[in-house]
């Protein structure tokens, strides 16, 4: 079985490594380090144990310009930004990632989910299987047979049908289940009172958003709890939920960088010798990476 490609989500990792390690973890030059301490400790331990021959790093840029953004202003509008502290600590955690000789990519346009959604596709073009790593649950709609979705954090990596199971629809039902249920993290509208739960038994149903808002007064003759209300608030939604259906979609066609290559490269020796200096990396990473 040919070796998966894993596309990784970078942005999560370095926010869950600003939140579990200390400020006191600081530079050679006193500037705060804890999230590129973190974030070295994941991608050395993603290396080692995954010896993976195919690998990209999507991380996020400013979002005032993506074009989820432009049909939605308020999408994440509810995140404060990032302190500086933090910001300051991305480039070099994606400059760490290039000096491993590990592949990067970021658009002022597309979100990191867009850009790995369009290399999941380019991959399963060419006859590959992917891993999406990641801890949020929006990327699971790229996973077809053959794929996982993986948390480091938890063990068990999720097929398709380990994603129906977990979310109670398959994987391209997912966009649909968060439009009619809402997406709090981003901001993203939904039916009020219908969560999750409630979205799947409707998607079970129907099949599709698309075939739901097609006969909204089928959802009244279901046989579930409260199928008149349910009903009624999708007929009164159901503008919200087209526009919200925009934004949960992963867009497979993001522009990508001719000649971009997923192999993985020798690392540059001397450029993280020197990155891993600046950063007072402990010992054990600086061996291991």
């Amino acid at each position: 079985m040919t070796a998966p490609t894993y596309l990784v989500d970078a942005s999560i990792f370095i926010f869950r490594a600003w939140f579990a390690l200390p400020g006191d973890i600081t530079t050679r030059d006193g500037h705060p380090a804890n999230a590129v301490h973190g974030f070295a400790r994941f991608v050395h331990g993603l290396l080692q144990a995954e010896r993976p021959q195919r690998i990209a790093f999507a991380f996020d840029e400013g979002q005032k310009g993506s074009h989820r953004h432009t049909l939605f202003p308020d999408y994440k509008a509810n995140r404060p930004p990032a302190p500086e502290d933090l910001k300051r600590q991305f480039p070099w955690c994606r400059t760490l990632v290039e000096a491993l000789g590990v592949t990067t990519l970021s658009s002022p346009r597309f979100e990191a989910d867009d850009l790995i959604g369009t290399l999941a596709d380019r991959e399963r073009e060419r006859g590959r299987c992917v891993t999406v790593v990641t801890g949020d649950k929006d990327l699971t709609q790229l996973i077809s047979p053959g794929d996982h979705w993986w948390d480091p954090r938890h063990p068990r990596r999720l097929d398709p049908a380990g994603i129906e199971k977990r979310l109670g629809v398959r994987p391209e039902q997912v966009a649909d289940q968060l439009a009619l249920a809402g997406d709090k993290v981003d901001n993203i509208p939904g039916i009020p009172g219908v969560g999750m739960a409630t979205a799947a038994r409707l998607l079970r149903r129907a099949g599709s958003l698309p075939a739901l808002l097609e006969d909204i007064p089928a959802i009244g003759r279901m046989p579930l709890r409260g199928a008149r209300r349910l009903m009624t608030l999708v007929e009164s939604h159901q503008d919200t939920v087209r526009l919200a259906r925009q934004l949960t979609g992963i867009h497979c066609e993001a522009d990508l960088p001719p000649g971009l290559s997923l192999e993985r490269r020798p690392a540059d020796a001397a450029q993280l010798a020197a990155l891993a200096e600046h950063l007072d990396l402990p010992t054990p990473l600086r061996h291991g990476l």
